[in-house]
């Protein structure tokens, strides 16, 4: 098993036509394309990606390997994932030759290699490079092809970043300056994500609500904010997906996100301090500047060097928890605390600013004045709630919504008494049972 690091990028075809020149600035070694083919399997049930497991096949110069990833974690481009890689001399599959600890206790290996079927495969020429940076050793590779599932394809124009030797520091520090030649975006979806999606019949991907934030109750408040953090991330790369791919509605999706990740630096600003997120909070305030703009082209921003920028940074600044620099004592020990505690705490002050932002509130252009206060603390609840019963807290969401939506389709009627039910619920929080 290794633990394989990488960026992965979506490039344009003219920042690819770039990309040797741009890599010319640092030592390296350079590998001339090949053409790579990987078929990937799955059961009828699609019981690997329930795993959240991919299972391929490599074949290169009559050369194969097998490959098992096994879950792990990705934060904006960033994925980090245990690889099980094994020699073989035909493109046969057999999950035998893979060790069988990596399997959940209880699977019978051999009914489950009689259940797996190629089910997308993809095709590409890979050019590399073995770039020297800092202390590290990085492999960038260009992929040009296409994944292809039945009838449905779409072509691959990747630039992937793999730390080889060294620091992840300098994966992302490399990245930071590779990224100034223009014409990539961070690739939050995988080919194997790509070619799933075509498989099931390339339907539009739907809209999503930003969700509940799940959380241990034991977590800490560190956890927390990082967790909080990496769901906004998420929600602005996943909707950035889909306005590219031609749904104009995802982009107040886009608008969403940033404002969560506005309100998670919000929540957790007594703890960390401001000067420790200024830059993001810049970054992030020149997206919302481009995005004020209506016509704003998805692809154009997408690929502007002010959304990777921003974008790279949060992540490099999660993964390597960027804020503890910035931490006294004190502060450290804070984060270290109850996030359980810290979410009754924040919950409590959340529904006291709400009772007095419309209290005594009347004309409906007030109620307008208001909403952007509304929704901001809505988003603040779907961060700290998420390690309580799911049915309480959409209970008690759900007055504040209706007014919610009631002033986004200017009802003017009703809304005091919208606001009075509002108040009215029960706090979730008090009576949880969740231990702290």
């Amino acid at each position: 098993m290794t633990i394989e690091i990488e960026l992965k990028f979506i490039a344009t075809p003219e920042a690819a036509e770039k990309l040797a020149t741009t890599l010319a600035a640092w030592p390296h070694q350079h590998v001339s394309a090949r053409e790579l083919t990987n078929i990937y399997f799955e059961t009828d049930d699609n019981q690997l990606r329930r795993w959240d497991m991919g299972l391929r096949i490599r074949g290169v110069d009559q050369r194969y390997e097998m490959t098992l990833k096994a879950a792990g974690k990705s934060v904006g481009g960033l994925h980090q994932r245990p690889e099980y890689n094994v020699d073989i001399n035909t493109p046969d599959l057999d999950i035998a030759l893979l060790p069988a600890e990596i399997w959940p206790q209880g699977t019978d290996v051999a009914a489950l290699q009689q259940r797996l079927e190629p089910l997308f495969s993809t095709h590409f020429q890979r050019e590399m490079w073995l770039v020297q940076f800092a202390d590290s050793e990085i492999e960038v590779a260009f992929d040009l092809g296409a994944v292809a599932a039945g009838e449905f394809s779409e072509p691959l124009y990747e630039v992937e970043l793999e730390l080889k030797q060294g620091q992840r520091k300098d994966l992302l520090q490399f990245a930071q300056q590779l990224i100034a030649m223009g014409g990539l975006r961070l690739g939050s979806l995988s080919k194997a994500a790509r070619g799933y999606q075509l498989a099931q019949g390339n339907t539009p991907r739907p809209l999503r609500n930003l969700p509940l934030l799940k959380i241990p109750a034991k977590a800490t408040v560190e956890q927390g904010m990082i967790n909080a953090l990496s769901a906004g991330l998420n929600h602005w790369q996943y909707h950035e997906e889909v306005w590219l791919r031609g749904n104009p509605a995802a982009r107040a999706s886009v608008l969403e996100a940033l404002e969560t990740l506005r309100q998670a630096f919000s929540l957790f600003g007594a703890l960390v301090p401001r000067k420790a997120s200024s830059d993001l909070r810049q970054k992030l305030t020149r997206i919302e500047e481009l995005l004020a703009d209506s016509q704003q082209d998805a692809s154009a921003l997408s690929f502007s060097l002010s959304s990777v920028d921003a974008q790279l940074a949060l992540t490099h600044w999660l993964v390597e928890a960027q804020w503890q620099n910035w931490l006294d004592d004190k502060s450290k020990s804070k984060l270290q605390g109850s996030f359980k505690r810290f979410s009754d705490i924040m919950l409590s002050r959340i529904t006291a600013d709400l009772k007095d932002t419309f209290a005594d509130v009347q004309l409906f252009n007030e109620f307008q004045d208001k909403a952007t206060r509304l929704n901001r603390q809505l988003l603040a609840v779907h961060l700290l709630a998420g390690a309580y019963p799911a049915e309480e807290v959409n209970n008690w969401l759900s007055g504040w919504q209706t007014l919610q939506h009631a002033i986004a389709i200017q009802q003017e009627r009703g809304l005091n008494t919208l606001v009075n039910q509002a108040v009215k619920q029960a706090p979730f929080w008090l009576n949880s049972g969740i231990p702290r």
